[in-house]
């Protein structure tokens, strides 16, 4: 007589996997009712999915910010997916959620992924999660940040996500800290300040400026005066602290900083995107 499973027992599979409810009365018929054989059955499914999609790309997916209790590590990281389908989903959001919680307690992505997650590592819950949803699901960024003060911003759908550094915990500083990785999260800075920004890139820029003078017929003695003008323009532009704060232009982000305490300063950021 063929073994069929009880409705409990389908329901108890499927909320420990996630897997759907044929996929779990499949494999704990497969499995003769053993539960642990079960979800080994359902794991190895999704490691054969994980397999088949391993050259897929996943671009899409859920970017989240998270900071600890007393404001001075936080993460940055994306869970990655293949369809912004599964991106908006709520369950997946959830883990994305669940894993940046985490990841708070790892010094690394492979620390992240070595991390015990209800009985598994978090990289077998990935390939779990593989089979489950269909899709190559991946841990994509990995961002850690210290800091005397921290604060997040997390972007409306969860497609960019950043956090800022502030140099003291004052009143207002929340309020700052978060302000400021909006800013962030919304200008894309290349850098903190001047000092921050690679040598490669200030070559780079420097190169694409003296072509285009050249170009123009500017005289050679004069160039150089106009590209410190051009380079000043460049870090004001693309380094944070100097760009003109997004909800009052009339200012730079550093002194907006200032404005809510003198002798406050940001002093570090870091930012992710899949959008």
């Amino acid at each position: 007589m063929s073994y069929t499973p009880a409705a409990a027992d389908v329901a108890k599979l499927r909320n420990q996997t996630g897997a759907g409810m044929m996929d779990c009365k499949k494999a704990l018929v497969e499995a003769e009712g053993d539960f642990e054989k079960a979800v080994d059955i359902l794991r190895k499914k999704g490691q054969k999915v994980a397999a088949n999609r391993a050259d897929r790309e996943s671009s899409e997916g859920a970017v989240i910010a998270r900071v600890n209790e007393d404001n001075t590590l936080g993460v940055v990281i994306s869970l990655n997916c293949e369809t912004d389908f599964v991106a908006k989903n709520e369950a997946f959001i959830e883990l994305a959620y669940e894993l940046a919680e985490m990841a708070i307690f790892a010094a690394t992505k492979e620390e992240l992924l070595a991390t015990d997650f209800h009985g598994l590592t978090v990289a077998d819950k990935l390939i779990e999660q593989t089979g489950v949803i269909g899709e190559k699901i991946e841990i994509g960024a990995f961002e850690r940040i210290e800091g005397p003060f921290l604060g997040a911003y997390i972007h409306a759908g969860n497609k960019i996500a950043a956090i800022t550094a502030l140099s003291a915990k004052v009143d207002g500083a929340d309020e700052a800290a978060k302000a400021v990785s909006m800013q962030a999260a919304a200008m894309n800075p290349i850098a903190l300040d001047e000092t921050r920004v690679s040598q490669e890139t200030i070559d780079k820029e420097l190169e694409i400026e003296r072509h285009k003078l050249t170009e123009e017929g500017k005289p050679a003695n004069i160039i150089d005066n106009i590209l410190k003008g051009k380079m000043q323009r460049f870090y004001k532009d693309n380094t944070l602290v100097h760009q003109d704060f997004i909800k009052d232009s009339s200012i730079s982000v550093a002194d907006y900083v200032k404005s809510v305490n003198a002798d406050l300063k940001v002093t570090g950021f870091v930012r992710v995107s899949l959008a």
